[in-house]
């Protein structure tokens, strides 16, 4: 893929990161979205574009401890994705 493609990639991830339909889901995945996909490479793009094809309320459940994350999602970018939610939520408090 060349740079101009995952640019234009990155940018189509970043929108459906911020308008989900679910305001926890907005915000968590935007805010994610706008720290990590920039640096993240064409395999990374496709585990966390993977996330973005989940239901809202059962990516939140696995996010929040509520549901286990299926095997086809544990891996790096969940991982990620799970300890940038936490450190929110402790912020959160904190605030």
């Amino acid at each position: 893929m060349s740079s101009e493609s995952t640019s234009i990639r990155r940018k189509r991830l970043l929108l459906r990161s911020r308008y989900r339909g679910f305001l926890e889901s907005d915000l968590v995945m935007g805010r994610f979205a706008e720290t990590h996909l920039a640096d993240f490479d064409e395999a990374r793009l496709e585990r966390y574009e993977a996330l973005l094809d989940e239901a809202d309320h059962d990516l939140f459940a696995w996010l929040t401890g509520r549901a286990s994350v299926p095997e086809r999602h544990d891996n790096d970018v969940f991982a990620m994705l799970r300890q940038f939610e936490l450190m929110g939520r402790e912020a959160g408090r904190e605030g």
